[in-house]
């Protein structure tokens, strides 16, 4: 079935076959038709032509016949409908974008010293990072997460663990951004929890969990339910925060970890509005109103190097967004047809070789998501190829956002591409091949069903960066040419080995004083629910 957003959803109805039922061969067959105009050809580095990522020709010199007419429709003006220009009419002259830093490592009493650092030095929200045996559910002191504790973030197992990392940080002062998919109720609602006890209300918390595990299940791997019962626990968490929690973000619908696995650009934008409709509908079949849920969803993006495809393919998502939500699913709000995006710039384009070097491809990252208009921005450390960033390259990395928003000129003027003739090419050529690729989805019955199809397109596009980086065709600065042989001494983040054995010590002593008969009880309780139909929020 085609998805064109003219085509109006009715609550109820179903777009394709239910999870489980097969697609006969040839059709699995055909949406692999045409896969090389989602991404580069590999053509070798005597060809003279050039590509972008999305396999999108670049011309040697751009004018007015490369622009489709109607522009100006297509255009329209900041904050209006299709906001193709930005979703607010003064954008950074009005409010710059919020600065976040992703941090969070070893044991809580570490990330707290980090997140008191980084807002002393002017970051405007705080990102968590969690570690693996958080990001699926296990407690530190499982045999199974050994030697995994606090290494990719920070360990979290109880309230007392989110106490010591929001000590002396005011949660009605600060937006909390939490990475956090399978067990993201669980991180909300500790949150909530602590802020009832610093005595701010939940009507005054602001954040977002990323609780989007669609993506996990295509590109990381960190799922814990099945979709079906994962996508229940998303739409209790949208139906909740709606009452209790009515200024968090309910979902941050991640583009940016596909793109980590080796997408173009056009695969990016795709494959996360594919996702994006497959959380509405099943809210929509949750029962819920589109505009009571969809301005509280967020979406989360990827920026590589390619400049001038990155600042169109922001502008083509927000319009394609804006369409499907008005005419697809009949949104009356306009705060509805508003695609919000977090960027964080590209960490699979950092470089372990000549680390440095890593600082320009971030600042020019970064100079792509703010001309792009987004909401808020994450700026790597140069160092994150080799290791955790330090509080060195942390600070550069908010500096660069600092001295982006304060002396490029980027935050000056709104939408400054608009009206490039190449600019306005690629926007457009981005929206048609990425409406290609969601109608091969809804053909297979939607992102639920099209699980296997989305990787494998995504593989292809992975092995063919490969091969372009291998032949010499792409040029990656100081890996496959301007080689040097000397090696950089760059200072790195080492985490302390008895940060693991504090943190386990931590949670033993906090299941030695708790009431078992309790908590048995309540697991009880919980269990009860998650075999009925209630929202699974309030037994948790």
């Amino acid at each position: 079935m085609a998805t064109r957003p003219s085509e109006k959803r009715a609550v109820g109805e179903t777009d394709g076959p239910s999870a489980g039922d097969g697609q006969p061969d040839e059709q699995a067959e055909k949406v692999q038709e045409d896969l090389h105009r989602y991404i580069a050809p590999t053509v070798g580095p005597d060809d003279e032509r050039r590509f972008t990522d999305s396999g999108i020709e670049v011309k040697r010199l751009y004018d007015d016949d490369d622009v489709r007419p109607g522009l100006e429709e297509r255009l329209g003006t900041p904050g209006e409908y299709p906001f193709t220009r930005g979703i607010h009419p003064g954008m950074y002259r009005d409010r710059l974008w919020t600065m976040r830093q992703y941090a969070g490592y070893a044991t809580a009493e570490e990330t707290n010293r980090r997140y008191r650092y980084l807002i002393e030095h002017g970051s405007t929200g705080l990102s968590m990072a969690f570690d693996l045996p958080t990001q699926l559910g296990r407690d530190s002191d499982e045999p199974l997460c050994l030697g995994e504790v606090g290494r990719t973030g920070v360990a979290i197992d109880t309230i007392e663990d989110m106490r010591i990392c929001f000590d002396q940080i005011p949660l009605d002062e600060v937006s909390t951004s939490m990475t956090i998919n399978a067990p993201a109720a669980i991180l909300l609602l500790l949150y909530e929890l602590l802020g009832e006890e610093q005595g701010v209300p939940a009507e005054k918390l602001r954040g977002t969990v990323q609780n989007d595990v669609l993506k996990e299940y295509v590109a990381r791997g960190n799922y814990i339910y099945p979709p079906e019962a994962t996508m229940r626990l998303t739409t209790d968490i949208f139906e909740y925060c709606r009452k209790h929690v009515p200024k968090w973000n309910t979902i941050s619908i991640s583009g940016y970890h596909i793109r980590e696995k080796g997408c173009s650009a056009v695969q990016e934008v795709a494959f996360t509005l594919a996702n994006a409709i497959a959380y509405v509908e099943a809210a929509l079949d949750r029962g819920l109103a589109v505009d009571d849920f969809a301005p509280r969803l967020a979406f989360f993006f990827n920026c590589h190097n390619h400049v001038f495809q990155e600042i169109a393919k922001f502008r083509a998502v927000r319009r394609m967004w804006a369409g499907i939500m008005r005419d697809r699913f009949g949104a009356k709000d306009e705060h509805s047809m508003m695609i919000r995006f977090h960027t964080q710039t590209g960490g699979v384009t950092l470089q372990a070789q000549q680390p440095e070097v890593n600082i320009i491809r971030v600042a020019l990252q970064g100079f792509a998501a703010v001309c792009g208009g987004t909401q808020s921005l994450h700026a790597n450390g140069f160092d994150e190829a080799l290791a955790l960033p330090t509080e060195r390259s942390a600070r550069i990395a908010l500096r660069t956002q600092q001295v982006l928003a304060h002396e490029s000129g980027a935050a000056d003027s709104t939408d400054p591409f608009a009206g490039s003739y190449f600019i306005e090419s690629l926007t457009d050529e981005i929206e048609a091949r990425a409406w290609e690729l969601i109608d091969k989805v809804e053909q297979l019955g939607g992102s639920v069903q099209a699980l296997e199809f989305i990787q494998r397109e995504i593989e292809e596009s992975a092995a063919s960066y490969h091969e372009r980086y291998r032949s010499g065709q792409d040029i990656i600065v100081g890996v496959n040419k301007y080689v040097t042989e000397e090696v950089d001494d760059v200072e790195i983040l080492r985490v302390d080995p008895e940060a693991e054995r504090r943190q386990v010590d931590r949670l033993k002593r906090f299941k030695d004083n708790r009431d078992q008969a309790a908590v048995d009880g309540r697991l009880a309780e919980l269990r009860e629910v998650a075999e009925g139909e209630g929202n699974l929020m309030y037994p948790i």
